[in-house]
């Protein structure tokens, strides 16, 4: 399948003064550019594309797509909403002024320290504007990136952001493109890097109008998901669609990387894999600076790890989480072996090569990974699922004591794989992160009762009783006490963290690119302690020994 630039969706300014609006609705005869003001009938052509060219619209217009005479539609490429998902679309300038910005090439991958945050709930304000004040928190900690959880348009006011439906505009909850830019600017004038968690597997249940005019393209039922029929990324249109937002973000808003969430739910029997794909037009477009494309992929399909330059890695989070709660429901039934899992993941990358899975029906899982480097993996002890997945969304500090938490702190941060902090973690908080959303009222009941028949299965809430006790996710309470509270810091461990930081800016980081992961070695020594040793090719050996049931972590650099 030949790749190519997509150039057909969003406005575009032309040369002569008019915008050119173009839809793709293969499932319908008739499309009306509506204005303000006026409606313009567009042109359609064999493929199912509408186009019109007009002088009637300018900076600021606000626009939607009438369908067949009858519905008003948004505009799925739309770069900003005036309101929500379900009203008119803006026609945004192009240009912005990022003065020196063109000077930033990024950093190398192998400095990463990501730190997740959700832009609603990581300030009491919940905007871009409010994470800008924060930058210089960012700089004194020791993190060198901050990772934004999905900010593409969702319904409501509140979203963990993965029911996001408009892919090219930040909700508004959060504030205006330009916002987001002066973020993006500012971060980098300090040397901060910005993610942005994207999601491709799916859109949201509310406010995806493309099952009215483009179901027949962009969906296919070949495949299934968690949330219904697969995207069609068979179709030439709908790659450009994914390929058109990856360079949205990272050529209009000069992001330094992207996070694709579950790609084992993108179905793809193309020649050519649409992630493939993604990551060649990349490498090609943008050549000037540092770009890092990072996935989620429960498969553990190392391959596809020749494109991207990281995975996240659940192995490790899951080993280490058993070694220091003692949880063994769920997926953790997979890890009852958590030491030799834990050490195998830090040594080798998955802990899970192959092997059988039980949770996943006694069928193998993962590939090969002691030939990827070993920056392909990002470790954490905590992230946005982990936490909020959860029935109570309870962090890692009120399920281990603080000799634990620190103890797993210290054998990620300072372990040579790329480390990534949850919001407030660096700091011992105990708000929780609950999953939270504010959907249409017809869907408000299902999610409620979807949510507490997802724990019927637990022990603890096989009473219908105990599961009521369970938060509603539509409420906005729910949101509010996700909050993270700046009031009640412990600073003795924020300074833990930066001196862990400090140490890996020091000492971990240098090595990192001589690290040679096929000759890393890890032993065992008994229940909770090991020892694994990576070595380089310029002969120093990075060595950590962990003994968890002492809560007691050591490391040492060998010069060897």
């Amino acid at each position: 399948m030949k790749t190519q630039v997509p150039k057909n969706f969003g406005p575009k300014f032309l040369s002569d003064g008019q915008i050119k609006f173009d839809l793709w609705a293969p499932d319908t005869d008739k499309v009306e550019l509506c204005l303000e003001n006026k409606e313009l009938l567009m042109k359609r052509d064999k493929e199912g594309w509408f186009s019109i060219c007009t002088n009637e619209a300018h900076v600021g217009s606000k626009y939607m797509f009438r369908i067949n005479g009858d519905l008003k539609v948004p505009d799925p490429a739309s770069k900003c909403q005036a309101v929500d998902v379900d009203g008119w679309s803006e026609v945004v300038k192009e240009t912005y002024n990022w003065g020196n910005d063109s000077n930033w090439k990024g950093r190398p991958w192998h400095e990463t320290v990501l730190y997740e945050l959700h832009v609603g709930t990581f300030t009491e304000e919940g905007t871009f504007k409010a994470i800008e004040k924060k930058l210089d928190y960012f700089v004194e900690l020791g993190v060198t990136a901050i990772e934004l959880m999905p900010v593409a348009d969702f319904p409501g006011k509140r979203n963990w952001g993965y029911d996001g439906v408009l892919m090219f505009a930040p909700d508004r909850t959060y504030g205006t493109p330009d916002d987001l830019k002066d973020l993006i600017k500012a971060a980098h004038e300090k040397g901060l890097m910005v993610f942005l968690d994207v999601v491709y597997n799916h859109f949201g249940p509310d406010g995806n109008y493309l099952y009215c005019y483009a179901k027949s393209g962009f969906f296919e039922s070949k495949h299934t998901t968690p949330w219904g029929n697969a995207i069609n990324f068979e179709n030439r249109n709908v790659r450009d669609f994914y390929i058109e937002n990856v360079l949205h973000w990272l050529e209009e808003y000069r992001f330094d990387g992207l996070r694709f969430d579950a790609v084992h739910e993108i179905k793809d029997d193309s020649p050519v894999n649409i992630l493939e794909e993604i990551a060649s037009v990349v490498k090609e477009r943008i050549k000037d600076r540092h770009v890092h494309l990072v996935l989620e992929n429960d498969d553990n399909i190392a391959s596809l790890l020749h494109h991207y330059v990281a995975q996240w890695n659940d192995d490790f989070h899951h080993c280490v989480h058993i070694q220091i709660t003692g949880e063994k429901g769920g997926y953790y039934e997979d890890y009852t072996d958590h030491t030799y899992y834990l050490a195998r993941s830090l040594a080798e990358g998955f802990a899970f090569q192959g092997e059988i899975s039980a949770y996943r029906g006694n069928t193998p899982r993962g590939e090969n990974s002691r030939n990827l480097n070993v920056s392909s993996f990002v470790n954490f002890i905590q992230n946005h699922d982990q936490i909020g997945n959860r029935a109570f969304g309870e962090r890692i500090s009120a399920l281990a004591s603080e000799e634990a938490v620190k103890a797993a702190a210290t054998l990620y941060l300072l372990a040579p794989t790329i480390p990534m902090v949850f919001m407030g973690e660096e700091w011992g908080c105990k708000t929780p992160f609950m999953f939270f959303c504010n959907l249409g009222a017809d869907l408000s009941d299902s999610i409620r009762d979807g949510r507490r028949r997802e724990f019927s299965r637990f022990p603890e809430f096989a009473d219908p009783e105990n599961r009521k006790k369970i938060p509603d996710p539509t409420t906005e309470a729910t949101f509010i006490s996700s909050k993270i509270n700046w009031d009640n810091i412990d600073t003795e461990m924020m300074e833990f963290y930066k001196e862990l930081l400090n140490i890996r800016k020091k000492n971990i980081v240098p090595l990192i690119p001589y690290i040679e992961h096929s000759r890393s070695t890890y032993e065992i020594k008994g229940t909770g302690h090991f020892t694994v040793k990576w070595f380089t090719n310029n002969g120093k050996i990075l060595e950590i020994t962990a003994n968890f049931p002492e809560n007691k972590v050591d490391w040492s650099i060998n010069n060897g």
